[in-house]
């Protein structure tokens, strides 16, 4: 072997011991923000999906994937010191919710609970030693839209969805609706119908009413129907699937004439096929105060459309009503000439009023925070 061969090889096994995160494009520096705001990388998380604050310094994070993690900084010092896999094995444990001191994850059918989770954390356990137990009811198998998102209500019910096991069908409840229990029972009760497939919903901080997104069918278009920003006033609604989409948009299958007077409208049209999943009232104090109680959305992406769009965050302003009165981007850039650069999932507002951003295209956690320009 001459001399230039092992110096190739050398370089070549130099360059495989590095760690993987060298190599990790971070698109941050490429993303569009308004002025005085600022993204970089947070932490790294294979598949990084759903997020839910912990305790001080505690942030946890669901997949798609069989993992379920904890994003730690012990000394809250802003940067993270380790990343802890909680349990493996999970079907598709995309819902994450934090309570009491428990952690509360939503594989497809099931809903399982770590007991006070971040002491067997500091016990110094990272993988796969963390014990946990199933709750509540069980839930169906499918696996289309069976991936749930998770939350606990001001009312202290568990609030769970059930997608369509379809593209467009009609199933009987609890599918295409929203569902919740208390935590002591072991039966749910269905809260909205007519819901698609949800994987966002948070709860407006003036009036304590829910908030949700719900991804619009497909084959009927580039441009529709829309995907929806939903506002449930009460129990009991129904937003118009697998009848109507939008505000009038009759199911070509299953709509019928003056059907879409029947349901509850969307608040909001989104995007057609931008693939609405997470969103957040924005609560913390570091935003300008234009911001404060106002809706972030996080667009995953299109799959299904000609020219393709999403793949950034959004911005729903409410007027002092509570409805809302425009729909703008917040940041963009995760999408460049056709090719994509990051797909957001989910947002969390942090404590010091930052906004935390999961996308599950790069594994990273984003960090937006503001500084007055």
């Amino acid at each position: 072997m001459n001399r230039l061969s092992r110096m190739k090889n050398l370089t070549f096994a130099f360059i495989l011991s590095l760690p993987f995160s060298l190599f990790a494009a971070d698109p941050s520096p490429a993303i569009k923000l308004p002025a005085g705001f600022k993204i970089e990388s947070f932490a790294e998380v294979p598949s990084a999906r759903s997020l839910a604050l912990g305790s001080p310094g505690y942030l946890f994070v669901g997949t798609r994937e069989d993992k379920v993690f904890a994003v730690i900084d012990s000394n809250q010092d802003g940067k993270v010191d380790r990343i802890a896999t909680l349990a493996t094995n999970l079907k598709s444990p995309n819902g994450v919710a934090f309570k009491n001191g428990d952690l509360y994850v939503a594989e497809i059918s099931r809903l399982i609970r770590f007991k006070d989770i971040e002491k067997q954390l500091r016990g110094g356990s990272t993988s796969n030693l963390l014990k946990y137990e199933e709750i509540g009811p069980r839930y169906p198998k499918d696996a289309h839209h069976g991936w749930k998102y998770i939350a606990f209500g001001p009312d202290g019910f568990l609030y769970v969805p059930v997608g369509a096991p379809c593209n467009i069908c009609n199933r009987d409840d609890p599918y295409a609706g929203i569902t919740r229990f208390k935590i002591s029972e072991s039966k749910y009760e269905v809260f909205a119908k007519g819901v698609r497939n949800t994987v966002g919903f948070d709860w407006d901080p003036t009036t304590k009413q829910l908030w949700f997104t719900d991804n619009g069918r497909d084959m009927m278009g580039d441009d529709i129907p829309p995907d929806e920003l939903n506002h449930a006033s009460r129990a009991g609604l129904h937003f118009g699937y697998p009848y109507c989409h939008a505000n009038n948009i009759q199911d070509p299958e299953f709509g019928t004439p003056k059907s879409c007077g029947l349901y509850t409208p969307p608040a909001q049209n989104l995007g057609p096929h931008v693939a609405a999943l997470g969103m957040k009232f924005y609560t913390g104090k570091m935003f300008p105060k234009e911001f404060q109680n106002q809706i972030f959305i996080a667009e995953h992406g299109s799959w299904n459309r000609s020219t393709p769009l999403g793949y950034r965050l959004s911005l729903v302003r409410l007027s002092a009503d509570r409805k809302a009165k425009s729909y703008e981007i917040f940041a963009e850039g995760w999408l460049q000439q056709g090719k994509v650069l990051g797909r957001p999932v989910d947002l969390v507002v942090d404590r010091d009023g930052s906004l935390l951003v999961s996308d599950d295209h790069n594994g990273r956690i984003y960090r937006i925070s503001y500084n007055s320009p």
